[in-house]
């Protein structure tokens, strides 16, 4: 019997077997019908959130490890992330949403997404015009890998901004690997602050310095610029327009005009403690 002939019809009660050959025969277990057919129940039979939604079909079918968005050069996300969740790509978006904290606030990176990443993620999908609903997938993902440079920098911040001192991030007061992964995080925390400023750039005039950099330009022999996690910060925004923004971005370190040496730019910082002062701003 050809491929193409009349087929016949499985009657009441025919046999089993007898229906399962012509099944087999038509190829309708295994092969490209099945896998389709596979395929279709994967991906309907999820309980869809908004950031699944079919709208988001395309970035959900990229190949990504999990179908979670596009693949990136820096970092691609494994699996859509929510409230209760933990790991290390948790961290990741931690590190990707710390700009957006609330006031006065800092949020921790420890891998657990909690009440307080879930505001956050809130907060960065609000900025970008997104659904709200504390929910990391597709959306949240590929406006995130749109900030993302392929050195994992971001879009607005590059690390020889953040390192004016050295190529290598070394003489610090940690390790060289360790100052580059703090200024990184600083980077995201300073884009967030660029994008709730109106996109209007800000410019790092200081970030990491090495001991001899920092003793050469005087500063304190305690400085963050010597951890990595420092910013200096000049632009179009006027310096107390800068120190009074960083307070929504995660910055425990503030310095601006009022403060001795700040008359010329705002310093922000993510030191382990508060310490605000630029008195001329009335902060």
């Amino acid at each position: 019997m050809s491929a193409s002939g009349p087929w016949p019809l499985a009657r009441r009660g025919a046999r089993p077997v007898l229906v399962l050959l012509l099944i087999c025969a038509a190829g309708l277990l295994g092969g490209p019908t099945a896998a389709a057919t596979t395929t279709t129940i994967t991906t309907t039979d999820k309980s869809l959130t908004a950031e699944d939604s079919p709208g988001t079909a395309t970035a959900a079918a990229a190949p990504a490890s999990d179908g979670v968005g596009t693949l990136d050069a820096c970092y691609t996300f494994p699996r859509t992330l929510s409230r209760g969740m933990s790991g290390a790509d948790v961290t990741q978006l931690q590190i990707r949403v710390a700009g957006y904290p609330g006031y006065g606030q800092v949020l921790a990176l420890d891998g657990s997404f909690g009440p307080h990443t879930e505001q956050a993620v809130r907060r960065f999908q609000q900025a970008y015009g997104l659904t709200v609903d504390g929910v990391a997938g597709p959306q949240t993902f590929n406006r995130i890998y749109a900030l993302q440079s392929s050195d994992c920098s971001t879009a607005n911040f590059s690390f020889a901004e953040m390192n004016r001192c050295n190529s290598n991030w070394s003489g610090g007061a940690v390790s060289a690997a360790t100052a580059r992964e703090n200024a990184r995080r600083t980077m995201w925390k300073l884009q967030a602050m660029r994008r709730a400023m109106g996109d209007r750039p800000i410019t790092v005039s200081s970030g990491f310095r090495s001991v001899s950099c920092n003793n050469a330009v005087g500063g304190a022999s305690n400085s963050r610029h010597l951890y990595g996690d420092a910013a200096d910060l000049v632009g179009t925004h006027s310096f107390c327009a800068l120190a009074q923004q960083a307070r929504n971005h995660g910055f425990n370190g503030i310095l601006g005009p009022g403060y001795p040496g700040h008359h010329d730019h705002t310093h922000v910082d993510t030191r382990a403690s508060r310490f605000w002062s630029a008195p001329n701003c009335g902060i």
